[in-house]
């Protein structure tokens, strides 16, 4: 049985490199289409799972504003942006907010501290890591109840020179064969409320709500 001659057409090089590249651009488009499609619903679960991270180191019952609707952007000691939530009971601060970041023994240890307007600690929560299971994943407070220690304690209580393990000569208990990692997050509290200290001004100053435009978003100014 013959089988009909396949068109000429479809030998040609510049063909087959277009049929190539519709292909290409057709798989793209889909990526992106894919990409709209979900980009909305993952920024929602961001904005989810930080809003309760959020409550867990800033009484709900100290302020009546939506922590993420207003955040301030100052620069750390290394210069580096630093995004500030504030509780507020009208225009007046009740605490902020803020990522911290500490080196433990398998990486960055990133935790979010809040601090009241007179500089104590609120609470402290570790958001990722990836310590060693056993050992370092006690900074967890769902692992152990060692990161609330630091509740109500400030840069001056205990001094600045006591914010290390004790191993270092510091007030602070570390774990049985897992120094490295509390010595991480006890130094980036400590760095947390210095960051605190320097920029007191600006984050406990009442907020100036300001809105030039009806249809444009509002902004906050320290």
């Amino acid at each position: 049985m013959s089988h009909a001659a396949e068109p000429s057409y479809r030998q040609r090089i510049g063909y087959q490199a277009g049929l190539l590249g519709g292909s290409t651009l057709l798989a793209a488009a889909l990526l992106v289409m894919g990409d709209m499609a979900t980009r909305d619903t993952i920024e929602l679960r961001r904005a989810e799972d930080l809003k309760a991270s959020l409550s867990q180191v800033i009484p709900p019952a100290i302020h009546d504003n939506d922590l993420l609707a207003q955040p301030l952007t100052l620069e750390n000691a290394d210069g580096e942006p630093v995004t500030v939530y504030r509780a507020l009971d009208g225009v007046q601060v009740k605490a902020v907010a803020y990522r911290i970041i500490g080196i433990g023994y398998a990486g960055e240890i990133e935790s979010i501290m809040a601090v009241d307007a007179k500089g104590r600690i609120l609470g402290v929560r570790v958001l990722s890591h990836a310590e060693t299971p056993g050992l370092g994943d006690k900074i967890e407070v769902a692992k152990d109840d060692w990161i609330l220690a630091f509740n109500g304690l400030s840069l001056g209580d205990p001094p600045a020179e006591r914010w290390a393990v004790k191993k270092d000569g510091g007030d602070f208990d570390q774990f049985s064969g897992a120094t490295i990692t509390p010595r991480g997050v006890v130094g980036s509290i400590r760095r947390g409320l210095e960051f605190f200290e320097s920029h007191r001004e600006a984050l406990t100053s009442p907020a100036q709500i300001t809105k030039a435009d009806p249809d444009a978003p509002v902004r906050s100014q320290p």
